[in-house]
Protein backbone atom coordinates (compact mmCIF):
# COMPACT_ATOMS: atom_id res chain seq x y z
CA UNK A 1 0.00 0.00 0.00
CA UNK A 2 1.36 3.46 -0.87
CA UNK A 3 1.98 5.74 1.79
CA UNK A 4 -0.50 8.34 2.55
CA UNK A 5 1.26 11.32 1.50
CA UNK A 6 2.17 9.40 -2.06
CA UNK A 7 -1.73 8.19 -2.36
CA UNK A 8 -2.29 12.15 -1.47
CA UNK A 9 0.51 13.46 -4.04
CA UNK A 10 -1.24 10.99 -6.75
CA UNK A 11 -4.66 11.35 -6.45
CA UNK A 12 -3.74 15.23 -6.67
CA UNK A 13 -2.02 14.07 -10.14
CA UNK A 14 -4.83 12.73 -11.32
CA UNK A 15 -7.18 15.52 -10.64
CA UNK A 16 -5.22 18.04 -12.61
CA UNK A 17 -4.55 15.99 -15.48
CA UNK A 18 -8.21 15.07 -15.25
CA UNK A 19 -8.71 19.31 -15.05
CA UNK A 20 -6.76 19.46 -17.98
CA UNK A 21 -8.12 17.07 -20.23
CA UNK A 22 -11.58 18.53 -19.30
CA UNK A 23 -10.18 22.07 -20.48
CA UNK A 24 -8.84 20.53 -23.68
CA UNK A 25 -10.59 21.56 -26.11
CA UNK A 26 -11.32 18.55 -28.12
CA UNK A 27 -12.65 16.61 -24.88
CA UNK A 28 -15.66 17.75 -25.88
CA UNK A 29 -17.95 16.03 -29.13
CA UNK A 30 -20.21 18.20 -31.77
CA UNK A 31 -23.28 16.96 -32.78
CA UNK A 32 -26.20 18.22 -34.95
CA UNK A 33 -29.01 16.91 -36.76
CA UNK A 34 -29.79 15.85 -40.54
CA UNK A 35 -31.00 19.74 -40.94
CA UNK A 36 -27.52 20.60 -41.34
CA UNK A 37 -27.05 19.54 -44.88
CA UNK A 38 -23.25 18.99 -44.28
CA UNK A 39 -22.84 15.75 -46.45
CA UNK A 40 -21.41 12.29 -45.41
CA UNK A 41 -18.13 13.27 -46.78
CA UNK A 42 -17.77 16.62 -45.17
CA UNK A 43 -19.82 15.76 -41.77
CA UNK A 44 -16.79 12.70 -41.37
CA UNK A 45 -14.23 14.81 -42.19
CA UNK A 46 -15.05 17.81 -39.41
CA UNK A 47 -15.54 14.68 -36.92
CA UNK A 48 -19.28 15.58 -36.51
CA UNK A 49 -21.68 12.87 -35.44
CA UNK A 50 -24.80 13.91 -37.69
CA UNK A 51 -28.59 12.67 -36.17
CA UNK A 52 -30.69 11.91 -39.32
CA UNK A 53 -34.11 13.10 -39.66
CA UNK A 54 -37.01 10.90 -41.97
CA UNK A 55 -38.66 11.36 -44.37
CA UNK A 56 -42.46 9.60 -45.82
CA UNK A 57 -43.83 9.28 -49.35
CA UNK A 58 -46.50 7.96 -48.17
CA UNK A 59 -46.98 8.71 -45.00
CA UNK A 60 -46.41 5.66 -43.22
CA UNK A 61 -42.92 4.13 -43.91
CA UNK A 62 -40.46 6.73 -42.47
CA UNK A 63 -36.40 6.56 -44.15
CA UNK A 64 -33.38 7.92 -42.70
CA UNK A 65 -32.05 10.27 -44.35
CA UNK A 66 -28.72 9.69 -45.86
CA UNK A 67 -28.71 6.31 -44.21
CA UNK A 68 -31.77 4.54 -45.47
CA UNK A 69 -32.81 7.02 -48.59
CA UNK A 70 -30.32 9.13 -50.66
CA UNK A 71 -30.67 12.78 -50.80
CA UNK A 72 -30.94 12.19 -54.94
CA UNK A 73 -33.51 9.58 -54.99
CA UNK A 74 -35.59 12.06 -52.48
CA UNK A 75 -35.44 14.41 -55.06
CA UNK A 76 -36.11 12.23 -57.97
CA UNK A 77 -39.06 10.88 -56.49
CA UNK A 78 -40.40 14.52 -56.30
CA UNK A 79 -39.51 15.57 -59.86
CA UNK A 80 -40.71 11.62 -61.06
CA UNK A 81 -44.30 12.70 -59.35
CA UNK A 82 -45.02 16.01 -58.86
CA UNK A 83 -48.37 14.96 -57.16
CA UNK A 84 -47.00 13.57 -54.39
CA UNK A 85 -46.14 15.84 -51.16
CA UNK A 86 -43.09 13.98 -49.22
CA UNK A 87 -43.12 14.48 -45.03
CA UNK A 88 -40.16 14.67 -42.89
CA UNK A 89 -40.25 13.83 -39.11
CA UNK A 90 -37.73 14.94 -36.43
CA UNK A 91 -34.88 12.56 -34.70
CA UNK A 92 -36.41 10.96 -31.72
CA UNK A 93 -35.54 10.77 -28.14
CA UNK A 94 -33.78 7.54 -28.41
CA UNK A 95 -32.00 8.75 -31.76
CA UNK A 96 -30.22 11.49 -29.75
CA UNK A 97 -29.92 9.01 -26.52
CA UNK A 98 -27.83 6.28 -29.28
CA UNK A 99 -25.84 9.40 -30.27
CA UNK A 100 -24.88 11.16 -27.15
CA UNK A 101 -24.23 7.67 -25.46
CA UNK A 102 -20.83 6.53 -26.57
CA UNK A 103 -19.35 10.12 -26.65
CA UNK A 104 -20.62 10.13 -22.34
CA UNK A 105 -18.92 6.77 -21.94
CA UNK A 106 -15.44 8.09 -22.78
CA UNK A 107 -15.82 11.27 -21.08
CA UNK A 108 -16.39 13.83 -23.30
CA UNK A 109 -18.61 16.79 -23.11
CA UNK A 110 -21.43 17.22 -25.58
CA UNK A 111 -22.47 20.04 -27.93
CA UNK A 112 -25.68 20.00 -30.11
CA UNK A 113 -26.91 22.03 -32.45
CA UNK A 114 -30.26 21.70 -33.90
CA UNK A 115 -32.29 23.18 -36.34
CA UNK A 116 -34.52 26.54 -35.36
CA UNK A 117 -37.06 25.51 -33.10
CA UNK A 118 -40.38 27.80 -35.05
CA UNK A 119 -39.51 24.88 -38.15
CA UNK A 120 -38.98 21.35 -36.11
CA UNK A 121 -38.87 19.77 -32.42
CA UNK A 122 -35.67 18.38 -32.79
CA UNK A 123 -34.29 20.95 -30.13
CA UNK A 124 -36.77 19.08 -27.47
CA UNK A 125 -36.00 15.67 -28.77
CA UNK A 126 -32.22 16.54 -27.59
CA UNK A 127 -33.08 18.28 -24.55
CA UNK A 128 -35.06 15.63 -23.39
CA UNK A 129 -32.26 13.07 -23.87
CA UNK A 130 -29.88 14.89 -22.33
CA UNK A 131 -31.66 15.04 -19.56
CA UNK A 132 -32.01 11.50 -19.49
CA UNK A 133 -28.23 11.42 -19.87
CA UNK A 134 -26.90 12.98 -17.23
CA UNK A 135 -28.54 11.37 -14.63
CA UNK A 136 -26.62 8.85 -15.63
CA UNK A 137 -23.73 10.81 -16.06
CA UNK A 138 -23.93 13.58 -14.22
CA UNK A 139 -19.73 14.23 -14.32
CA UNK A 140 -20.52 15.34 -18.12
CA UNK A 141 -21.75 18.98 -19.94
CA UNK A 142 -24.23 18.69 -22.83
CA UNK A 143 -25.33 22.03 -24.54
CA UNK A 144 -28.00 21.54 -26.73
CA UNK A 145 -28.41 25.15 -29.32
CA UNK A 146 -31.22 26.43 -30.41
CA UNK A 147 -29.15 27.77 -33.86
CA UNK A 148 -32.59 29.75 -34.98
CA UNK A 149 -31.24 28.46 -38.47
CA UNK A 150 -31.46 25.43 -40.64
CA UNK A 151 -30.15 23.94 -43.58
CA UNK A 152 -26.96 25.40 -45.41
CA UNK A 153 -26.92 27.70 -42.76
CA UNK A 154 -26.86 25.76 -40.19
CA UNK A 155 -23.91 23.58 -41.65
CA UNK A 156 -21.81 26.99 -41.77
CA UNK A 157 -22.74 27.30 -38.11
CA UNK A 158 -21.48 23.82 -37.14
CA UNK A 159 -18.30 24.09 -39.56
CA UNK A 160 -17.45 27.26 -37.53
CA UNK A 161 -17.86 25.59 -34.34
CA UNK A 162 -15.34 22.90 -35.86
CA UNK A 163 -12.78 25.70 -36.40
CA UNK A 164 -13.17 27.02 -32.60
CA UNK A 165 -12.34 23.39 -31.80
CA UNK A 166 -9.84 23.19 -33.44
CA UNK A 167 -8.50 26.40 -32.65
CA UNK A 168 -8.38 25.45 -28.90
CA UNK A 169 -11.63 27.31 -27.86
CA UNK A 170 -13.00 25.17 -24.26
CA UNK A 171 -16.43 24.02 -24.28
CA UNK A 172 -17.36 27.49 -22.44
CA UNK A 173 -15.89 29.58 -24.85
CA UNK A 174 -17.05 27.58 -27.78
CA UNK A 175 -21.01 28.01 -26.72
CA UNK A 176 -20.59 31.54 -26.30
CA UNK A 177 -19.17 32.32 -29.49
CA UNK A 178 -22.02 30.23 -30.86
CA UNK A 179 -24.76 32.57 -29.74
CA UNK A 180 -22.45 35.35 -30.58
CA UNK A 181 -22.56 34.30 -34.48
CA UNK A 182 -25.99 32.62 -35.05
CA UNK A 183 -27.74 36.32 -35.49
CA UNK A 184 -25.22 37.17 -38.10
CA UNK A 185 -26.97 34.18 -40.48
CA UNK A 186 -28.91 34.94 -43.11
CA UNK A 187 -30.33 32.31 -46.10
CA UNK A 188 -31.12 34.19 -49.29
CA UNK A 189 -33.08 32.05 -51.80
CA UNK A 190 -35.94 30.64 -54.23
CA UNK A 191 -37.98 28.36 -55.23
CA UNK A 192 -39.75 26.81 -58.68
CA UNK A 193 -43.27 27.24 -57.42
CA UNK A 194 -45.56 28.01 -54.06
CA UNK A 195 -47.05 24.29 -54.22
CA UNK A 196 -44.77 23.22 -51.49
CA UNK A 197 -44.54 26.21 -49.32
CA UNK A 198 -48.64 25.75 -48.91
CA UNK A 199 -48.76 22.17 -48.79
CA UNK A 200 -46.13 22.48 -45.75
CA UNK A 201 -48.06 25.47 -44.16
CA UNK A 202 -45.01 27.97 -44.89
CA UNK A 203 -47.03 30.39 -46.61
CA UNK A 204 -50.89 31.54 -46.45
CA UNK A 205 -52.95 29.17 -49.09
CA UNK A 206 -54.93 32.58 -49.96
CA UNK A 207 -51.38 33.96 -50.84
CA UNK A 208 -49.78 30.98 -52.07
CA UNK A 209 -52.97 30.27 -54.75
CA UNK A 210 -52.57 33.37 -55.96
CA UNK A 211 -49.09 33.40 -56.79
CA UNK A 212 -49.27 30.07 -58.66
CA UNK A 213 -51.90 31.44 -60.53
CA UNK A 214 -50.06 34.25 -62.07
CA UNK A 215 -46.85 32.20 -62.21
CA UNK A 216 -44.98 34.64 -60.26
CA UNK A 217 -41.45 33.22 -58.51
CA UNK A 218 -40.87 34.25 -54.40
CA UNK A 219 -37.80 35.49 -52.83
CA UNK A 220 -37.38 35.02 -49.49
CA UNK A 221 -35.36 35.12 -46.43
CA UNK A 222 -34.41 33.23 -43.04
CA UNK A 223 -33.52 35.48 -39.88
CA UNK A 224 -33.86 34.45 -36.68
CA UNK A 225 -35.29 30.91 -37.14
CA UNK A 226 -38.26 32.54 -39.32
CA UNK A 227 -38.74 32.96 -42.90
CA UNK A 228 -40.02 36.39 -44.61
CA UNK A 229 -40.77 37.25 -48.34
CA UNK A 230 -38.63 39.81 -50.06
CA UNK A 231 -39.52 39.81 -53.57
CA UNK A 232 -41.37 38.66 -56.31
CA UNK A 233 -40.04 38.36 -60.30
CA UNK A 234 -41.05 36.54 -63.00
CA UNK A 235 -39.01 34.60 -64.11
CA UNK A 236 -36.24 32.57 -62.32
CA UNK A 237 -33.50 34.01 -64.20
CA UNK A 238 -34.15 37.00 -62.51
CA UNK A 239 -34.73 35.77 -59.23
CA UNK A 240 -31.50 34.60 -58.97
CA UNK A 241 -30.09 37.85 -60.49
CA UNK A 242 -31.76 39.70 -57.38
CA UNK A 243 -30.87 37.54 -54.94
CA UNK A 244 -26.75 38.71 -55.81
CA UNK A 245 -27.87 42.11 -55.60
CA UNK A 246 -29.45 41.63 -52.40
CA UNK A 247 -26.61 39.73 -50.75
CA UNK A 248 -24.87 43.35 -52.10
CA UNK A 249 -27.22 45.27 -50.36
CA UNK A 250 -27.11 43.06 -46.75
CA UNK A 251 -23.57 44.19 -47.03
CA UNK A 252 -23.40 47.39 -47.44
CA UNK A 253 -26.74 47.90 -44.85
CA UNK A 254 -24.67 46.38 -41.80
CA UNK A 255 -21.45 47.87 -43.23
CA UNK A 256 -19.60 44.81 -43.30
CA UNK A 257 -17.46 42.93 -45.76
CA UNK A 258 -17.83 40.00 -47.16
CA UNK A 259 -14.42 38.47 -46.30
CA UNK A 260 -15.44 38.66 -42.87
CA UNK A 261 -18.49 35.87 -43.82
CA UNK A 262 -18.79 32.11 -44.43
CA UNK A 263 -20.86 32.21 -47.50
CA UNK A 264 -21.97 29.00 -49.37
CA UNK A 265 -24.95 28.03 -51.86
CA UNK A 266 -27.40 25.07 -51.44
CA UNK A 267 -29.43 23.77 -53.82
CA UNK A 268 -31.98 21.10 -54.26
CA UNK A 269 -31.95 18.74 -57.60
CA UNK A 270 -30.44 20.82 -60.30
CA UNK A 271 -26.18 20.96 -59.77
CA UNK A 272 -25.29 22.50 -63.16
CA UNK A 273 -27.90 25.33 -62.02
CA UNK A 274 -26.27 25.72 -58.85
CA UNK A 275 -22.66 25.72 -60.15
CA UNK A 276 -23.59 28.54 -62.72
CA UNK A 277 -25.18 30.50 -59.72
CA UNK A 278 -21.91 30.43 -57.46
CA UNK A 279 -20.08 31.66 -60.31
CA UNK A 280 -22.13 34.63 -61.01
CA UNK A 281 -22.37 35.28 -57.09
CA UNK A 282 -18.72 34.88 -56.80
CA UNK A 283 -18.31 37.43 -59.95
CA UNK A 284 -20.15 39.87 -57.68
CA UNK A 285 -18.55 39.49 -54.38
CA UNK A 286 -15.22 39.83 -56.00
CA UNK A 287 -16.18 43.76 -57.14
CA UNK A 288 -16.54 44.70 -53.85
CA UNK A 289 -14.23 42.28 -51.77
CA UNK A 290 -11.62 39.65 -52.04
CA UNK A 291 -13.34 36.72 -51.58
CA UNK A 292 -12.09 33.69 -53.33
CA UNK A 293 -14.10 30.57 -53.64
CA UNK A 294 -17.82 29.36 -52.37
CA UNK A 295 -18.63 25.96 -51.49
CA UNK A 296 -22.09 24.05 -52.77
CA UNK A 297 -24.24 22.04 -50.33
CA UNK A 298 -27.08 19.73 -51.59
CA UNK A 299 -29.71 20.73 -49.38
CA UNK A 300 -31.42 17.62 -47.74
CA UNK A 301 -35.36 16.20 -46.80
CA UNK A 302 -35.66 18.14 -43.97
CA UNK A 303 -36.39 21.37 -45.33
CA UNK A 304 -36.91 20.28 -49.44
CA UNK A 305 -40.15 18.51 -48.14
CA UNK A 306 -41.38 22.36 -47.50
CA UNK A 307 -39.06 23.78 -50.90
CA UNK A 308 -39.60 20.80 -53.00
CA UNK A 309 -37.22 20.05 -55.62
CA UNK A 310 -35.93 23.20 -56.94
CA UNK A 311 -34.26 25.47 -53.74
CA UNK A 312 -31.63 27.24 -55.05
CA UNK A 313 -29.76 29.99 -52.61
CA UNK A 314 -26.89 31.15 -50.36
CA UNK A 315 -26.65 31.10 -46.78
CA UNK A 316 -23.78 33.64 -44.87
CA UNK A 317 -22.47 33.61 -41.67
CA UNK A 318 -20.18 35.88 -40.11
CA UNK A 319 -16.65 34.22 -39.14
CA UNK A 320 -16.39 33.88 -35.41
CA UNK A 321 -13.09 35.50 -35.21
CA UNK A 322 -13.90 38.35 -37.23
Amino acid sequence: MLPLMCRYRKGILLWHKFKLEKGNSMAYQIITDGSCDLGVEAAQQAGVRVVPFYVTFDGQTYKKEIEEISVRTFYQEMVDHPDKFPKSSLPSVQDYVEAFTPYLKEGKDIICLCITTRFSGSYNSAKTAADLLLEEYPGNRIQIVDTTVNTVLQGILVLETVRMQRDGLSFEETVEKIEQIKPTGRILFTVGNYEYLIHGGRIGKVMGTAASTLGIKPLIVLKEGEIFPTGIVRSRKKGLKRLIEQTKSHFEKIEASPDDYQIVVGYGYNYEEAVEFRNQLLASLQAYSDFKTIDIYQIGAAIGVHTGPHPLGLGLLKKYDQ
